[in-house]
């Protein structure tokens, strides 16, 4: 925790663990009752995905440090043969990677029941939602979390996975839909 005394800024950062080893976060997720913050995020086509434009359905926000890493890779295929049986559900898949990659992982792998979005260009997303990862070899990415939206964008589920290399909850994400 970072406290400014001069001007009383408090900034609470989470700590999860990186193999083992202590990283902190940006901040804490946003939990569940509140509504979730607003965000710009860019998808594979390059155009913009935003928060208000998915209201009316539930949400899965998947989020991650990068596709090119084993366990990421396995919570989008996870999420994208979950999300094909789930009605009036979108799952969107985010990371730092950049659109052209969210693009060839989805089309090599087959993936068409999620929506992977990209918070490459000014990482609002990760702050805005506590994800940004601050100390540690993967600082500057996300952190691996999970957050379930309701219809009116409030979060109803979020988990905030203590061990980047350990997958997400997915049973507990889809039942709290």
């Amino acid at each position: 925790m970072l406290i400014n005394k001069t001007n009383l800024t408090l900034n609470i950062m989470a700590t999860i663990q990186l193999k083992g080893n202590p990283i902190e976060t940006a901040g804490t997720l946003p939990q569940a009752g509140t509504h979730a913050p607003e965000f710009t995020l860019v998808k594979s086509d390059l155009s913009e995905l935003k928060l208000d434009t998915l209201k009316g359905k539930r949400v899965v926000l998947n989020i991650f440090p990068s596709l090119d890493t084993s366990v990421c890779a396995t919570s989008v295929r996870k999420f994208n043969q979950m999300a094909s049986g789930l009605d009036n559900t979108i799952v969107v898949c985010v990371s730092k990677d950049l659109p052209f990659a969210h693009s060839r992982f989805c089309s090599t792998e087959g993936l068409d029941k999620v929506v992977s979005a990209s918070d490459f260009r000014d990482g609002s997303f990760g702050k805005n939602y506590g994800l940004t990862i601050e100390t540690g070899p993967l600082r500057g990415l996300h952190s691996r979390a999970v957050i379930v939206l309701d219809e009116s964008g409030k979060v109803v589920y979020s988990e905030q996975v203590p061990e980047i290399v350990q997958e997400p909850d997915y049973d507990k994400a889809i039942s709290a839909l």
